[in-house]
């Protein structure tokens, strides 16, 4: 209980503009958002651009910040969310609505032994490979745990073409881990 008064003292400091609450705040939340940063970057440069801009946001609209709607853990992280995915959609054709057929495939099948030996950080510098939109989908469905329906309302294309990213990162993660190992 003394933690959550201590992260609403920080954020009435930071509704008021009070600097050292903002860095206060920015310091304790850092790491977490930064994880999330990193799912939606390039690198770790591009997840700084990400967190930063994320934080702008957070301290221009904390006045906003509802306790009763859910934590300020869970706010911060749909803000670097949404930041992400504005960065991924800055560097690709989101634009471009295009309906792709989803061809039935087997599920990909790699080794066990191959996992086993692949390190977080490994998995991430692949994941980090995948074209932009293949990205996100994977990001948004892979690790944050959205469904085909949310992530086609969130960046704007059809279910189908949802799955079918998820589908093309599947076979290039197998691919890579298989060539890999």
């Amino acid at each position: 209980m003394k933690e959550h008064a201590d992260i609403q003292i920080l954020i009435d400091g930071c509704a008021a503009n009070n600097r050292k609450a903002q860095e206060l705040l920015y310091r304790q939340y850092y790491s977490f958002a930064m994880v999330v940063a990193q799912r939606y970057s390039r690198d770790d440069l591009d997840a700084a651009d990400i967190l930063s801009q994320a934080f702008v946001k957070v301290f221009k609209s904390i006045k906003s910040f509802d306790p009763s709607k859910g934590s300020f853990k869970s706010w911060l992280k749909r803000i670097v969310i949404n930041e992400g995915l504005d960065h991924i959609k800055g560097r690709s054709k989101f634009g471009e609505e295009i309906e792709l057929e989803m061809e039935t495939a087997a599920a990909p099948n790699v080794d066990n032994a191959a996992i086993a030996q692949l390190s977080a950080k490994e998995l991430m510098t692949m994941i980090q490979k995948l074209p932009p939109a293949t990205h996100a989908v994977f990001i948004m469905y892979a690790v944050e745990g959205y469904n085909h329906r949310e992530i086609a309302e969130e960046l704007k294309i059809s279910e189908g073409t949802s799955k079918w990213h998820l589908s093309e990162a599947r076979k290039f993660l197998q691919n890579e881990i298989m060539n890999k190992y």
